[in-house]
């Protein structure tokens, strides 16, 4: 490996060195109630280290916030010839239920109560729907070659984007109330089902390949 690529895999190694710890700190004692003084401090590291990797403390939970923001535009980008964004949408969706997919919702009761019991995640959390559905709706436009100022895409893309947090918020309910992920994944697999059988007479073959 060369010396740039030592020294990359050393910063992955202390990202997640600093995130892991993070995380535990926040499922042990509160998001709200934990400092990055302490973050610092369980991972061994600086302060300015913790903010360097991640400048605000909401930053450190969510750590993949850049992958569930891209998720519904990469899949519709990656659609299949003829396949429409409802389509490819759905089987994303219902893979990630059969894999059981953190990204999808599936992050386990500790990670899941976290968020529901901090004021500060909850919030993070709908802001990162939004920007997902804003990133669809930009995906949608180009894919249709819609005229600026369009709303089709941006309505459609709300109404896939309300489909989602639906069932995200589902798995969520679930994990809360005790369930595994195994029967969280027989559960909200047909309720994916039906729900996106709901958008089929209106999106059907909307953004088609």
């Amino acid at each position: 490996m060369t010396v740039t690529g030592l020294r990359e895999a050393k910063k992955q190694e202390t990202r997640q060195l600093i995130s892991d710890q993070a995380t535990r700190l926040f499922m042990a004692k509160g998001f709200e109630q934990t400092t990055i003084a302490e973050i610092a401090e369980a991972a061994r590291v600086a302060k300015k280290t913790v903010t360097n990797y991640f400048p605000r403390k909401e930053d450190l939970a969510f750590d993949h916030q850049d992958q569930f923001v891209a998720s519904l535009a990469r899949t519709v980008v990656a659609r299949e010839p003829g396949e429409s964004a409802l389509a490819a949408l759905r089987r994303d969706f219902l893979g990630a239920v059969e894999r059981q997919d953190p990204v999808a919702g599936f992050a386990g009761p500790e990670f899941s109560r976290m968020i529901a019991e901090s004021p500060t995640l909850s919030v993070c959390l709908r802001g990162l729907h939004d920007q997902r559905e804003e990133a669809l709706a930009a995906t949608l436009a180009e894919a249709t070659g819609a005229a600026p100022g369009d709303i089709t895409p941006r309505a459609a893309a709300s109404v896939l984007g309300g489909v989602h947090r639906v069932l995200f918020a589902r798995i969520q309910e679930l994990t809360l109330a005790g369930r595994g992920n195994p029967e969280i994944a027989a559960v909200v697999g047909p309720e994916a089902e039906q729900a996106f059988a709901l958008l089929e007479p209106s999106l059907g073959d909307y953004a088609r390949a």
